[in-house]
């Protein structure tokens, strides 16, 4: 199975935002391993390690160059945004060049956040377009961030309708089945994790349920949003076999057949070996 989004370096150690990157150690290293041999025993055998600023999406290469079943996002979180976004994206232009050799297979996570106050909507906005068209240019997947946010988060993604290589994943789909459609006739795919699991998101198992599997992936956003049955600890890889089992059941289907389907569109919109 594929976890389709997860921070590792931020499992591996908690940083600050800023534009110093300090290259990761023997026991960071080591840290890193015994999580991924964790997942590999859950039958977790690939992760998308996904970039929220400059600093993170650094440190998701550097890991991605030790661990053979890493693939790495780079992307400004819109609450990671600051005034020299601009010169981030420059930073994510000359990456991308080597995107083969760095294992860059998307850009985010990016969007809307209307969550937390004195959010500056117009410089999330101008960050989302620049990072959306960086990812036509380059043939990237979009790995999409929205709360409380549906319509403006929508309307974006909808001026980019039909262009060439126009495709992503709404990350930790929180919305409804009205949304859920919307953006399945935009050709984005929904991103499901813990959340499912949580006794009161009986809408978001309405969606899990209502939508097609092949529009369905999985993911976990460790250390973020654990299962239910291990609220209050860090979310890790390892977990995406609980969420898999979860829709199974929700769905009627059997757990081979939602890590299978899901396993393929994963690979089918990241461009994975």
């Amino acid at each position: 199975m594929i976890d389709t989004h997860c921070h590792l370096s931020i499992m591996i150690r908690n940083f600050a935002q800023n534009r110093t990157i300090i290259p990761f150690n023997s026991q960071d290293l080591e840290k890193c391993r015994n999580i991924l041999n964790d997942a590999m025993k859950n039958s977790v055998t690939t992760i998308i390690d996904v970039g929220t600023n400059l600093t993170e999406s650094l440190l998701c290469i550097e890991l991605a160059q030790h661990f053979s079943q890493n693939y790495v996002t780079l992307g400004i979180h819109p609450n990671d945004a600051t005034e020299l976004w601009p010169d981030d994206l420059e930073e994510f232009e000359k990456l991308i060049q080597k995107k083969d050799d760095l294992k860059i297979v998307g850009i985010g996570e990016c969007g809307i956040d209307k969550h937390y106050p004195n959010f500056d909507l117009k410089m999330q906005q101008d960050v989302f377009h620049a990072q959306i068209q960086l990812a036509l240019k380059h043939n990237l997947a979009l790995v999409i961030h929205s709360r409380d946010a549906d319509e403006e988060t929508y309307q974006a993604l909808a001026k980019y309708r039909g262009e060439k290589n126009f495709r992503g994943t709404i990350h930790c789909f929180s919305s409804n089945e009205i949304y859920a459609q919307k953006y399945l006739d935009l050709g984005f795919v929904l991103g499901f994790g813990g959340t499912v699991t949580y006794p009161k998101n009986e809408t978001l198992r309405n969606v899990v349920k209502m939508i097609p599997l092949e529009k369905i992936v999985l993911e976990t956003d460790a250390p973020f949003l654990p299962p239910q049955s291990m609220r209050g600890l860090n979310n890790n890889p390892s977990n995406i076999k609980i969420i898999a089992e979860f829709i199974a059941q929700l769905r009627g289907e059997s757990f081979q057949t939602v890590a299978q389907v899901t396993n393929q569109t994963s690979r089918t919109l990241f461009r994975l070996p």
